[in-house]
């Protein structure tokens, strides 16, 4: 099942250390299996706010999303993109092309019901 890497950023700062990570941070995905889904603007908002850009990055599944989070080649350049924009990278799992959220109703509804 595939699994994301998916990072909120805000306060970007223009930096040349910025355009080092864009033009290394392909290298270290490859191994890994990842590539872009989603990279930065444009974003439309059509209810709430959504202060900064988002990052969507699709692996396998989570053993490599947590291989290239964990592997030398990225923290290697993880710098260069932290200490200029402040963010948070999350890693999760995705849910599959068979996913109903009606199974996932019914099951908050037994949870609610078991402890009522």
């Amino acid at each position: 099942m595939s699994a994301y890497g998916f990072a909120h950023l805000r306060g970007r700062t223009p930096h040349v250390d910025i355009l080092e990570y864009l033009e290394r941070i392909q290298a270290t995905l490859d191994p890994f299996g990842g590539r872009f889904v989603i990279h930065g603007p444009p974003t439309e908002v059509v209810e709430g706010s959504w202060p900064g850009s988002m990052v969507l990055i699709e692996f396998p599944g989570m053993t490599e999303a947590r291989e290239w989070y964990r592997s030398p080649a990225y923290q290697a350049i993880l710098p260069l993109r932290a200490d200029h924009i402040e963010g948070d990278l999350l890693l999760i799992e995705g849910v599959g092309s068979n996913y109903d959220p009606r199974e996932r109703a019914a099951k908050l509804r037994a949870e609610a019901a078991g402890a009522a």
